[in-house]
């Protein structure tokens, strides 16, 4: 009995990792192409406007955040039968949040897009400590060694492009711990990816949207600088990409434990 459960169990599991990979793929791609044609479209196609210093235009720069809002609920609906439905909510949730955001900082409320995209990266890393649990998918040493070793550099990013800045004083301080929650989840994400290789596209993800930060902390604390907009969506747009788009690897490496 113990065996057929287990039997059932394992391919239960498998039939959820198909489901997810079947049912989703054309709808995922058809988004991926939407954001990538909005995103880098409007970088390509627009006109550079020397007062916002970028050359995407506002509709496309918000409407490709949107339509990842929809693709991270979209991979949640596809996993939702899987092990990995927790970390998708996590991402959906973080995705969501990130939009608001970006809402906030177009309309020129940095404090509300730290707020925003400090909620969303609780919940991105609240996804990605609660899939390490339920796969054992890396050892503490490495999640623990890539967590220092990036708050180590969130610090030394914070202290060369924030701290020196003359604009935005007020803001200095609270930039810090956020600089490091940012630095937090790129930790977490490169500690999963050193145990499954499967999550290196979050890390890099991660990465990207640590990048981003500190370009715009730099035109937040410094001022403009040529095209300053369009390198901050440049790699914070493919960076939250990467991290919604990997629902699938979740999906893979936790239907194999079991």
């Amino acid at each position: 009995m113990t065996s057929d459960t287990a039997v059932v169990s394992a391919a239960s599991a498998a039939g959820g990792e198909a489901s997810c990979a079947r049912g989703s793929r054309a709808a995922e791609s058809g988004l991926w192409g939407l954001w990538a044609a909005l995103l880098f479209g409007g970088f390509l196609f627009g006109v550079f406007a020397g007062d916002e210093g970028q050359r995407m235009p506002a509709s496309t720069r918000l409407g490709s955040s949107a339509v990842l809002v929809v693709a991270a609920w979209g991979w949640l609906a596809a996993a939702w039968s899987t092990r990995a439905k927790p970390y998708s909510l996590g991402l959906a949730v973080g995705m969501t949040l990130g939009f608001v955001g970006d809402l906030f900082n177009w309309q020129g409320n940095t404090l509300g897009g730290i707020i925003a995209f400090g909620i969303g990266h609780i919940s991105y890393i609240a996804a990605q400590v609660w899939a390490n649990r339920a796969g054992n998918l890396t050892t503490s040493g490495r999640l623990l060694g890539a967590i220092v070793v990036w708050q180590l550099i969130g610090l030394v990013a914070w202290a060369f492009v924030v701290w020196p800045g003359t604009q935005a004083t007020e803001l200095r301080v609270p930039a810090l711990p956020y600089s490091l929650l940012l630095a937090g989840t790129t930790g977490v994400a490169m500690g999963l990816a050193l145990g499954d290789r499967r999550f290196w596209g979050l890390a890099a993800g991660a990465v990207l949207f640590l990048v981003s930060d500190f370009i715009l902390a730099f035109r937040i604390f410094h001022g403009p600088f040529a095209m300053a907009g369009d390198a901050v969506w440049l790699s914070y747009g493919p960076g939250q990409m990467l991290i919604v788009y990997s629902v699938p690897s979740a999906v893979a490496a936790l239907a194999r434990k079991t």
